[in-house]
């Protein structure tokens, strides 16, 4: 059959593109595209070789398992060819490989051994007389690189085999990766040193068994999965794969977890699903599973093809990782004002699903990656977790793209976005007028600890915001009693129980109110020893930088975010309704810290009192200007203990400290003017 100049063209450039990410990937550990668009590439080669047998080459990627080794280490040659496996994309695909192997067996059922398949590095580790003499990467199948000195590193390779009965010599075969957890750490340091995170834990791992000075892999946190034998001399191996992997282990090597034997295509595919559900949990990552023949003798008579057994299938996941375009990036604005970049994607499969949005996370990583509308990405979706944008794939960049800028205005309100020193986020700064922020900035206003309105709970707080009754926390006060009887599972008793309690938290103190408003990084603590440092609203609306961070535990970040909250008009603009609506508080006059009666001492609240509730009598104290303590130590001043004191109370008279109970407290808060 005569070749089309098209199609001789078209396997040209397959071979090319396919040869390049080779060199990238083993030579270099420095992935261009996702493992499942390789996959296509190959297939893509394999199926044109198949329709056109004259233009198979012996130099073809077709023809060999993987790329040359690195020249900088020396060879190792491999007396058994560590070949690579077939892929099975599809339950026809596991069936069919089934049945291929019944019909050349004839039999009727087959039993096989089953494990996960690691994303990680291939090598050949000899032992000989028990101890490890060599350590050597898959490489081109046929020869590797010697990786001896790094691979003593990795704590989980045994320098010598335990017990005494062991071969003479054995090679096992193994998976080098990188935990998750350790992948995680790794490129926090990277980024701490100024140095360029790793893709993917896969890669990590290659470049880091790989490195020519053995140090620098010691630092790193690899370890080992161990699948199979190559040679074996001067001892009988077990009979089925499944035990002689019992047997690495118990000459001391990691074979992998979840190893099962299930019998017939019913049960690799019951075994795949299985795998599929825990894959989020492990501490690993595989992409896919492997079936093999579990009798060695059957496995001899199959035999293998040029490149891959025909006794074993590697059965992949759904992509993970997928290439698309980004059409557009648009700026999210989340409940509690965090700004989110977020890439809109032409639609791609990926992960089991069809995803057409990606998380760009925050303004740093986005510079770090430097995405741009218009350039092609890697895409990654793992199980439940948001898609994300891996990388850029920036020689497939298109002329004209410009570097994406994070705005300066909340897209959802228009308000000033701030972004505090130190922090990753953005954040919006109209905390009490922003509406995707509305609904969370309600709740914390009506909670417990800030104006306590009874009754007003989230599912109350959503009927208002989604039927347009609140836009704001002012709009609460000037809710009647109809509108509330109108509402989902709110009769007229429910109504004018909530209106009460509305009315109620209109009396509240400086203090509450402050930490009601959600002024980011102001809790109650902070809300307190503000509201005792300036003693009015209109001071502290009116303080600058400065005059914010005289204040005791109000530094930098706490100030910043204190200025810009009341910075935004439409801040102020619902902190004057409220005050017109009748929300108010006795005013205090503002004294130093220092001058307060209790400045200095430490308090220990245990035990229930019957007059306030613990928070009650905490704000309280640290408003007459005591530290309030949750252990009792030498240090503490005095504990206030209510009804069945706890093992504080016990703590405090055994280090001789002042127990006052809750009459007395009473008393000395009457004292101070807080009764």
């Amino acid at each position: 059959m005569k070749v089309p100049p098209e199609i001789q063209r078209r396997v040209a450039e397959l071979r090319e593109e396919i040869n390049t990410h080779n060199y990238y990937y083993y030579v270099l550990a420095e992935p261009r595209i996702p493992d499942a668009e390789f996959d296509r590439l190959m297939r893509e080669l394999q199926a044109l070789e198949r329709q056109y047998p004259q233009l198979v080459t012996p130099d073809s990627p077709t023809q060999r398992v993987g790329a040359a080794p690195v020249e900088a280490f020396g060879t190792v040659r491999h007396e058994i060819p560590m070949l690579s496996l077939e892929n099975a994309f599809s339950e026809a695909d596991v069936r069919d490989f089934h049945r291929r192997v019944c019909e050349r067996l004839s039999v009727n059922h087959v039993d096989y051994a089953a494990e996960p398949k690691l994303d990680g590095l291939a090598v050949s580790l000899r032992y000989e007389d028990g101890v490890l003499v060599q350590g050597a990467t898959r490489g081109d199948g046929y020869t590797g690189e010697d990786i001896t000195r790094n691979v003593r590193t990795i704590h989980t390779i045994p320098l010598r085999l335990r017990g005494r009965a062991y071969p003479r010599v054995l090679e096992v075969r193994g998976e080098v990766y990188m935990p998750l957890s350790g992948f995680r750490a790794l490129n926090r340091t990277q980024v701490e040193q100024g140095e360029k995170p790793f893709v993917n834990p896969r890669n990590a791992a290659a470049g880091s068994l790989r490195q020519l000075d053995p140090r620098i892999t010691a630092q790193r946190p690899l370890s080992i999965f161990c699948y199979g034998v190559g040679v074996v001399e001067g001892f009988r191996l077990p009979g089925r794969h499944y035990e002689v992997l019992l047997q690495l282990r118990e000459w001391g090597l990691r074979i992998p977890e979840h190893l099962e034997v299930v019998r017939d295509a019913e049960g690799c595919l019951a075994y795949y699903r299985a795998m599929a559900s825990r894959r989020d949990a492990l501490d690993y990552e595989i992409d896919g599973v492997v079936y093999k023949v579990d009798r060695l003798a059957l496995q001899a008579r199959l035999g293998h093809v040029a490149r891959a057994p025909r006794w074993a299938v590697a059965h992949k996941f759904p992509a993970q990782e997928e290439l698309t375009r980004v059409l557009d990036i648009d700026v999210q604005v989340g409940r509690t004002g965090a700004l989110t970049p977020v890439a809109r994607l032409e639609p791609v499969f990926v992960g089991g699903v069809t995803v057409t949005n990606a998380t760009l996370h925050n303004e740093d990583e986005i510079r770090r990656k430097d995405v741009r509308v218009g350039d092609t990405v890697i895409v990654r979706r793992a199980g439940d977790v948001i898609p994300e944008v891996v990388a850029v794939v920036k020689e497939r960049r298109p002329p004209g793209t410009r570097p994406f800028h994070m705005p300066k205005r909340c897209p959802a309100c228009g308000s000033e976005v701030v972004r505090a020193e130190g922090e990753a986020i953005a954040r919006c700064s109209g905390g009490l007028f922003c509406p995707a922020q509305r609904k969370e900035a309600i709740k914390h206003f009506a909670s417990r600890r800030a104006m306590d309105i009874e009754g007003l709970g989230d599912k109350l707080v959503d009927q208002l915001v989604e039927k347009g009754l609140v836009k704001d926390v002012a709009d609460l006060y000037e809710l009647d009693e109809a509108t509330l009887a109108g509402l989902e599972r709110m009769g007229e008793k429910s109504a004018a129980n909530l209106k009460a309690a509305i009315e109620k938290s209109k009396h509240t103190t400086l203090a509450r109110f402050l930490y009601a408003l959600g002024i980011r990084e102001v809790g109650e603590a902070t809300a307190q020893t503000l509201a005792g440092h300036f003693g009015t609203l209109e001071k502290l609306m009116s303080a600058d930088e400065a005059a914010l961070q005289a204040v005791p535990d109000v530094g930098p970040v706490v100030a910043a975010h204190i200025l810009a909250f009341f910075r935004q008009r439409h801040n102020r603009d619902v902190i004057r309704r409220l005050r017109r609506l009748g929300v108010h508080w006795e005013e205090a006059a503002s004294l130093p810290r220092e001058d307060l009666p209790l400045a200095g001492k430490t308090f220990v609240l245990t035990g229930t009192l019957s007059s306030m509730t613990r928070d009650e009598a905490k704000a309280r104290l640290q408003a007459l200007g005591a530290r309030v303590s949750g252990s009792v130590s030498r240090r503490t001043d005095c504990v206030v203990a209510g009804a069945d004191p706890g093992s504080k109370y016990d703590k405090a008279r055994e280090l001789g400290v002042e127990i006052i109970d809750e009459s007395r407290f009473l008393a000395l808060l009457a004292r101070h003017g807080q009764a």
